[in-house]
């Protein structure tokens, strides 16, 4: 486990000091690194953080919460995660799986029994393990999905009976496709898998990810929604292109997508929360908490679907490579294999999250814009990282 010291060392230090498995260690800053890229890639606010063998070996926070204001961002801040939260859904599903609650193979039919006479005969069969790799059906977030969102903002309940209310609404309308039968992004596979989480533990989704990742993995930062308070600037804002300038986004409605879709991409946490998440997925099993066993969460990580390049694929969502379960695979000319990988924005946001499991090293990196500069700026920072960082040998703990 990490254990953050005082806040004013952190500040302080060109190397940061951490308590880790009762010894002290320091880290390398990597602000001096990270800095030219605000200007270079017109980023408000810039983190990343690399880990070896579950040690923060590297971490950094450049930049300002708010453009055109002086609010510095630091290694606490709270930065924006997007679709990487739908490896922690993947995560909680597995639990079960783990349980023998469900399997991978259980269908909607099964699991929803009280709506099966009214699903359309087309998603009947949907399995589990095609909801986790996008392999369903269900077409990427289309008109029907925003309709029954907007139709949804006018229900009464809690998010969990929210939630039961949009999936019974979708299981009536036909899949694009024959379920199994190819790749397809699509948000709503996850609102559906955040709904069988709330069925089998008969709490909200919110609830379960808080009990069940962000308290055992001790994500002290860790939260859902916009990562900063309404009438506050307490984390680093989402920012949007607007009139060739950049407009920073308050806490409130537009600051991220309707709670809903949570388990799709809600999670916010700090850049060393982030990385302490990499560095327990990248160790595979290794060390404690053991939220599931080492096979499962291998399985998460196991691609089954080839994913067709898309040059014109939005920042954050799969532009090539391989999807498993909640991760992704990509192949890049600075690393010798493939590494589990994945993107996440809401459009004002953005985080990339990268494992070589087989070097039990991770990085990951965030800005608080969703540009496609932010995203080459990432892409590019996380190439060096790993070139730098894989060749250094982790000091002994």
């Amino acid at each position: 486990m990490i254990k953050i010291l005082p806040k004013r060392l952190i500040l302080a230090c060109a190397a940061s000091v951490f308590l880790f498995s009762g010894s002290t260690h320091a880290f390398e800053s990597l602000e001096n690194f990270l800095t030219p890229y605000l200007a270079s890639h017109e980023l408000p606010a810039l983190a990343a953080a690399v880990v070896k063998e579950g040690q923060v070996i590297a971490a950094g926070a450049v930049g300002t919460r708010r453009a055109g204001q002086n609010i510095p961002v630091n290694l606490l801040d709270r930065f924006h995660l997007g679709s990487n939260t739908k490896a922690m859904t993947a995560l909680l599903i597995a639990a079960r799986v783990d349980r023998g609650d469900i399997d991978w193979n259980s269908t909607l039919s099964q699991i929803f029994p009280e709506m099966a006479s009214g699903m359309h005969p087309s998603v009947r069969s949907i399995t589990v393990g095609q909801l986790l790799s996008h392999t369903s059906g269900i077409e990427a977030d289309n008109e029907d999905f925003l309709r029954l969102l907007e139709k949804s903002m006018s229900q009464s309940g809690n998010l969990d009976e929210l939630r039961y209310w949009l999936v019974r609404q979708w299981l009536m309308l036909p899949v694009e496709s024959k379920p199994g039968s190819k790749f397809a992004y699509a948000n709503m596979n996850y609102v559906i898998l955040g709904a069988i989480v709330e069925r089998l533990e008969d709490k909200t989704w919110e609830e379960v990810i808080v009990e069940k990742i962000f308290t055992p993995l001790e994500l002290n930062t860790a939260g859902l929604g916009p990562q900063s308070s309404p009438g506050r600037i307490n984390a680093p804002l989402g920012h949007l292109p607007a009139n060739g300038r950049i407009k920073a986004m308050l806490a409130g409605p537009s600051a991220d997508n309707p709670l809903i879709i949570g388990p799709a991409g809600s999670a916010h946490m700090s850049i060393l929360d982030f990385a302490k998440w990499a560095g327990w997925n990248a160790g595979q099993g290794k060390r404690e908490p053991q939220l599931v066993t080492p096979r499962t969460l291998k399985k998460l990580h196991k691609p089954v679907v080839v994913m067709a390049p898309r040059k014109d694929a939005p920042p954050g969502t799969p532009s090539g490579g391989r999807y498993a379960f909640g991760w992704g695979e990509f192949s890049v000319k600075w690393a010798n294999h493939p590494l589990i990988y994945h993107g996440g924005s809401n459009g004002m946001n953005l985080a990339h999250i990268w494992l070589d499991t087989q070097r039990d090293f991770a990085m990951v990196m965030a800005t608080n814009i969703g540009s496609s500069r932010a995203d080459a700026a990432l892409l590019e920072i996380a190439g060096k990282l790993y070139e730098q960082y894989t060749k250094k040998k982790t000091k002994s703990k």
